[in-house]
């Protein structure tokens, strides 16, 4: 809460910008890519929050080369004012067009996805199943930053698994062939996201390299953040999981590493406010169709948050969460959602 003052040992450089090539974030708190979670819409909110940079979803390489929608709209900043677009596949030529579409499009950066996990991913040979063939993963590099003027960064995880620890060697290769900043999510991929992310594992990444490093995994709060830049030795950290519902954390977490002051938990009506906005623009981002079942994921998060931020009990909270979702229409989920904030301020206030 507020009023605790400031932190001693807090390193006054987590204030600064961040630089990336020749772009600058206002701080050192990334968003995290993540798929059917970080369109436009919510890289704004989180943006306008505080967050210093939000990446985009993760994009198909291929699929924005041949001119496919989906792909097309997730690159898409809309108003983002720093455009990083996150991209994926597992052949040269496609990572060098998408990456060359992407710059055209307004890209001010462009991401390579090597951490992604998922077996739908993995199993066509992309993201974190690259780390088992540095050698191609080095060719999706070298095409990548050779197509574009804008800065490339590149996400990764630890390895593969822990008989494969090579996300250092990844790195320094990585850099070498022109790669601006490394993140990297302190877990392998065939830890998925169980267990505990290792924050130590990453400092050998930040010692074999010197472009910016960030840290990634478990970082639910300005402490996760401040022991996670400790333990890695890292520039900058970026928040997933913990972001869902609660887009302000990335900000909250921005201010008090410059600052030392741990920000309250935005009221109830502040919440609402969010998240009423957030469906208003997602309907108005996709259209009516396709917004209502985007913004789905993000109307239960947010009455989560609210939940939790209220104490309601959880036998209120999904029959609000049900009324909320089953929604056919816009403007009866946003006033069924209006209610549940009511219903749990009136508890929060018994």
């Amino acid at each position: 809460m507020l009023g605790r003052g400031p932190i001693p040992d807090i390193n006054e450089v987590y204030a600064d910008a961040l630089h990336i090539g020749g772009v600058s974030a206002p701080n050192r708190v990334l968003l995290a890519p993540m798929s059917g979670i970080t369109d436009a819409p919510f890289r704004r909110v989180a943006e306008r929050l505080g967050a210093g940079l939000v990446v985009s979803e993760m994009t198909a390489c291929a699929g924005l080369a041949k001119g496919e929608r989906e792909a097309r709209v997730r690159s898409q900043g809309n108003g983002v004012a720093i455009n990083v677009v996150q991209l994926a596949g597992c052949e040269a030529h496609w990572m060098a067009e998408g990456a060359a579409i992407a710059e055209a499009n307004g890209a001010q950066i462009i991401d390579i996805n090597m951490g992604c996990p998922s077996k739908l991913v993995t199993n066509g040979a992309s993201g974190s199943a690259l780390m088992r063939d540095l050698d191609h993963a080095l060719t999706l590099i070298e095409a990548t930053v050779n197509a574009v003027e804008v800065p490339v960064t590149l996400k990764m995880r630890l390895g593969w698994d822990a008989n494969s620890i090579n996300a250092p060697d990844l790195a320094r290769r990585a850099e070498a062939a022109g790669v601006q900043m490394i993140t990297v999510h302190g877990r392998t991929r065939c830890q998925f996201y169980t267990g505990t992310a290792d924050w130590d594992a990453v400092r050998a990444v930040k010692q074999a390299v010197g472009v910016p490093v960030v840290v990634n995994g478990d970082i639910r709060s300005g402490d996760d953040a401040l022991e996670a830049l400790k333990a890695s030795g890292a520039d900058a950290v970026m928040v997933g999981r913990a972001a869902q519902g609660r887009p302000w954390l990335p900000g909250q977490v921005a201010h008090f590493l410059a600052t030392g002051e741990r920000g309250a938990t935005p009221s109830l009506q502040v919440q609402l406010e969010l998240i009423d906005a957030l469906y208003a623009e997602h309907i108005e981002h996709h259209g009516v169709a396709i917004g209502r079942r985007h913004a789905r994921k993000h109307l239960g998060w947010a009455l989560e948050a609210a939940a939790e931020t209220a104490g309601v009990p959880d036998e209120l909270l999904k029959v609000h969460r049900t009324r909320v979702l089953t929604s056919e229409q816009p403007d009866e989920a946003r006033r069924r959602l209006a209610d549940a904030y009511d219903a749990f301020a009136w508890r929060d206030a018994a």
